[in-house]
């Protein structure tokens, strides 16, 4: 049991399969290109039908526009083939096409079931599939659909974004107890810890700096200022209690590296949540300007930039990604409460590579085979049957998490609870207050996560980590009951 806890808890395992040496393309990984591929092809249709310049493209150059609009129930203004109401329709059959798979591949253990087939191949057919699902989406009645999927997609983005921070909590966590065990084994890991507290903490400042320089004004921006103090109050809050002598007694490998990671994440919600949120427009020294947005300078005109949102949106993007396929792997090793049990597993050995799958393999097994031999075992083929044993990831889990994730795609370029004007131009240079809160909302849940995972032994003394992080007891032994016998 703690060897496939082992095996499986992989934080980065399409990374660092390549930078442990791997060679040759697995089946596992080749899968989750090709479902990762269809995702971002389902992702660029959504920000396409989102796009004002799409629809009028569409309805000045498609010849047969008009005789398709005639048969969609919306009617002849084609109002569901653009806007967000498209991008509603779109993730509809995105999600179905995920959703159904994840029913339909529940408690597959290994490439030789027949259903496993179903989820490595057939590539050709899923793609006809989820076009199908797409068109077929756009017949749909609108009475109360689109309503009703709106609150159901509050709801699964939610709930991937209670996923993520699991994920980045998990991996900070993991991170400081698998190098502090190396710690405690040769010092000289300690120095490793060090320089990496350090590089979290700069870019965490720089970040804070950054945005305080760029997203703030002297004479507007106050909501921004009061963000980026809350935020940063937060950041050394977190460092401090993890410091603090009663929180190591309860947990000795509590330290400033899992803080300062958070504390980078932080600040990244922070950026990504003042660069959601609408600009304001202020008098200043006689010139009416547009501000809390990336501009020149802090004291001159702000000029509009879509460099930061684009690059905001791409880092948003890589994370859903990461997302879906840590979870999945997480979920194969720990079991339906993964989200639970990944904060207690305990390394044995330490490694710069701990999240590299043949690493963790080899401190389970004490085997020393390696990559290249597992090439020699197939032969010289490219592709590597990698699970006709045992899969590597739960595929029921990996679809029902990209089933999520189509749900926070289709909020996040909706603007969440203000979808019925948004536009694609708009959405992530503009923003929404919407989008703005949920993640602010993000960012604390966060910081509260963290803080519960630091003082949760406090509130748990019956679990068996607290049992094992008390101190030796002194028992006081008991003296033995005397019998007296008393005659007459």
């Amino acid at each position: 049991m703690a060897g496939t806890a082992v095996r499986g808890h992989l934080l980065h395992p399409l990374l660092f399969q390549l930078c442990c040496g791997c060679h040759g393309l697995r089946v596992s990984t080749s899968t989750r290109i090709l479902y990762t591929l269809l995702h971002v092809l389902a992702s660029a249709v959504c920000c396409l039908m989102l796009s004002r310049t799409v629809a009028q493209a569409i309805t000045e150059k498609v010849p047969f526009s008009v005789v398709l609009c005639q048969h969609l129930p919306g009617g002849t203004d084609c109002e569901q083939l653009v806007g967000s109401s498209a991008v509603y329709r779109v993730c509809f059959g995105t999600a179905c096409f995920h959703l159904a798979q994840a029913a339909l591949l529940l408690n597959v253990r290994s490439s030789s079931d027949r259903r496993a087939q179903l989820h490595n191949g057939f590539w050709l057919l899923k793609l006809l599939v989820l076009v199908g699902l797409w068109a077929a989406s756009f017949f749909i009645p609108e009475d109360n659909f689109i309503q009703a999927w709106h609150y159901t997609g509050v709801c699964g983005g939610f709930a991937f974004i209670l996923i993520q921070l699991v994920l980045i909590t998990a991996f900070a966590h993991t991170w400081n107890k698998n190098w502090l065990t190396g710690a405690a084994q040769d010092k000289r890991w300690y120095l490793a810890v060090l320089l990496a507290t350090a590089t979290f903490y700069t870019l965490a400042s720089a970040a804070f700096s950054f945005l305080y320089k760029f997203y703030t004004h002297p004479a507007a921006c106050h909501l921004n200022k009061a963000l980026l103090a809350i935020n940063g109050s937060l950041c050394g809050i977190m460092s401090f209690i993890s410091i603090t002598p009663c929180v190591r007694l309860k947990q000795p490998r509590s330290g400033l590296l899992q803080s300062s990671i958070i504390s980078c994440y932080v600040m990244y919600l922070t950026f990504s949540a003042l660069s959601s949120r609408p600009p304001e427009r202020v008098l200043y020294k006689g010139q009416n300007l547009t501000v809390c947005f990336p501009g020149v300078q802090q004291d001159e005109l702000q000029t509009e930039d879509t460099t930061v949102a684009v690059l905001g949106a791409a880092i948003m993007y890589a994370c859903v990604l990461f997302a879906c396929n840590e979870a999945s792997y997480l979920a194969e090793v720990f079991g339906p409460l993964w989200m639970v049990k990944v904060y207690s597993f305990e390394f044995k050995k330490p490694s710069c590579c701990f999240c590299c799958p043949d690493k963790m393999e080899e401190e389970l097994r004490g085997t020393d085979q390696t990559c290249e031999q597992a090439e020699e075992s197939a032969r010289g083929q490219f592709i590597i049957q990698d699970e006709q044993e045992r899969v590597v990831y739960s595929y029921s889990a990996f679809h029902f998490v990209f089933f999520l994730a189509s749900l926070y795609v289709m909020m996040t370029l909706t603007n969440w609870f203000s979808y019925e004007n948004a536009v694609l131009e708009t959405t992530f240079t503009h923003g929404s207050w919407s989008t703005f809160w949920v993640k602010v909302s993000s960012c604390w849940a966060c910081v509260l996560l963290y803080l519960w995972l630091l003082l949760s032994p406090f509130c748990l003394h019956g679990s068996p980590q607290h049992r094992h992080n008390t101190g030796p007891r002194i028992v006081r032994r008991r003296r033995a009951p005397q019998r007296i016998n008393v005659s007459t």
